[in-house]
């Protein structure tokens, strides 16, 4: 009977061990305080980088296709608003990432707020969403390149066979060798460097914009010479009606994807603060600005029933005669392939190397190479893993579910706004490096006359959390407080005070500021 009992007693103690495992969360400066020297990512970016990386990545081929898709079966003319409702709710997820990314920044993105606010539970389950998503999507980008490239030669029959692919006889997989090569050199690119890679990234990215002006400036002259007749409907501007366009904005609000870059790369930012918000911020105001240009554009050339759901700008630009343009919108189309799969690669080291500092994975995963200062070996298993994916395999249909991991990583930065906008003051979590400064202020200033209290105990009363970044400086004393706002303790707030009431103290003023 005794040993049942104990049998019971231990499965309890497991049980509540495997709880308290996955929900536990982590201090902000955990992951300053585990870094080794030279192990540290290079902070080399600055606010232009993060516009470019954040465009680059969100821009992607998609919307030369889109256009025409969601317009024919779902929004008519009014297409330009969907992109407008679409850009507003991405807008919502932006000022959350920007929020959390300046608060704490960490390599990890949503992986890394998760950890700090819900639980590490929660935290494993978006980290492994988000590689997956990136891992297939990017493959998915990547296998898009050939029926691109096959327009500059005139079909795909007129490829090089290097390029072009191949189905394996017997087994009936078709390999794609252009894909591969694309994920390969963008491998090679990606472990050059942060500042190099993302010097590329607006490279492209510039070209891209480019392609995207020519077409809303030269398209609006047509559509001035022809007098806007997509706009010229007896159907109206509503023909599918206010459902049809609400429908649309769900489409469309996929395209919108890739302002979660930045947030990634904020261990990586001189000044991620400042820039980080400005990066996100900007980027996804671009986006949107582009996206309904060009939707004005095309949907005022041609009706929308007119449209070519394949090759929708193509196409408009051919039916008043300059198919000649066919080549500069491809030219666009190639290098948004380019900036979103680098958009795709570019955060899934970083993930990796988050979470192998954690003991999600092996520590292998967490190193960075002393000369370029990024994660080789994890951006080097990556390449090769969507590489091989993008060969070998048809993904596009697993493309359109991974954005499961979207909606999962964006609902869990939200959540975690939630936790630091309404979290008790009372239960305001301090860092380790806060305990030890608030507690020799305390000492200073009771003379020793002041009760002592254990730092022991205090910390035992705190969750194992975080909220944001705070530098309260008294008497020169600088504590630092990483998910709380700047702030500046009043004269004599701290002083004549018990440790438990200047602790008490601290933990309200950092509440009002949350709350502010």
């Amino acid at each position: 009977m005794g040993v049942f009992v104990d049998m019971q007693n231990d499965g309890a103690a497991k049980g509540f061990w495997v709880f308290t495992s996955f929900v536990r969360r982590k201090h902000v400066d955990s992951v300053l305080m585990r870094r080794k020297p030279g192990q540290q990512l290079a902070k080399k970016l600055s606010a232009i980088d993060l516009i470019a990386i954040g465009v680059g990545a969100t821009i992607g081929a998609g919307v030369y296709i889109l256009v025409g898709t969601v317009a024919r079966e779902q929004t008519g003319p009014a297409l330009t608003i969907s992109f407008f409702i679409a850009g507003i709710a991405a807008a919502l997820s932006a000022f959350c990432y920007a929020e959390l990314a300046c608060r704490c920044p960490s390599a990890g993105s949503a992986y890394h707020y998760t950890y700090i606010c819900i639980g590490e539970g929660a935290a494993w389950l978006v980290g492994w969403a988000l590689i997956l998503e990136y891992t297939i999507g990017g493959s998915a980008i990547a296998r898009g390149l050939t029926p691109n490239l096959a327009l500059f030669f005139g079909g795909e029959d007129n490829l090089p066979s290097y390029l072009a692919r191949h189905t394996i006889p017997g087994l009936g997989i078709v390999v794609d060798p252009s894909a591969a090569v694309l994920v390969l050199v963008v491998t090679v690119l990606l472990c050059m460097g942060i500042k190099e890679s993302s010097l590329a990234q607006a490279i492209v990215t510039t070209v891209n914009i480019c392609g995207m002006l020519f077409i809303i400036i030269a398209g609006g002259y047509l559509a001035f010479k022809t007098g806007w007749i997509g706009y010229e409907l007896p159907s109206g501007y509503f023909p599918l009606g206010l459902n049809g366009m609400l429908a649309g904005s769900a489409v469309v609000f996929f395209s919108f994807i890739g302002f979660d870059v930045v947030a990634s790369t904020a261990e990586e930012v001189k000044n991620p603060q400042r820039d980080l918000p400005l990066g996100i911020g900007i980027a996804l105001s671009i986006c949107c600005i582009l996206y309904m240009l060009v939707s004005v554009v095309i949907v005022g050339l041609v009706p929308y029933f007119a449209l070519d759901p394949d090759t929708p700008i193509s196409s408009a630009f051919a039916s008043h005669g300059m198919q000649w343009a066919v080549y500069i919108i491809t030219t666009g189309a190639v290098t948004a392939l380019c900036a979103s799969l680098m958009g795709s690669l570019l955060p899934q080291p970083r993930m990796f190397m988050a979470m192998a500092r954690d003991g999600l994975l092996p520590s292998f995963f967490s190193d960075i190479n002393e000369q370029t200062q990024v994660p080789v070996k994890s951006t080097i298993a990556i390449g090769f893993l969507a590489a091989a994916l993008a060969f070998f395999m048809d993904v596009s249909q697993l493309a359109g579910m991974v954005s499961v991991g979207t909606l999962l990583a964006f609902t869990a930065v939200a959540v975690s706004v939630l936790i630091l906008r309404y979290v008790p003051p009372d239960e305001v979590p301090l860092p380790s490096s806060l305990h030890e400064s608030v507690d020799s202020m305390s000492l200073q200033s009771s003379g020793g006359d002041i009760q002592e209290v254990s730092s022991q105990n205090f910390k035992g009363s705190l969750n194992y959390s975080d909220s944001s970044q705070c530098l309260v400086d008294k008497a020169g004393i600088s504590i630092a407080h990483p998910l709380l706002q700047k702030c500046i303790a009043q004269d004599g707030i701290l002083f004549g005070l018990s440790f438990h009431d200047a602790i008490q103290v601290i933990c309200s003023f950092a509440s009002c500021q949350l709350h502010r």
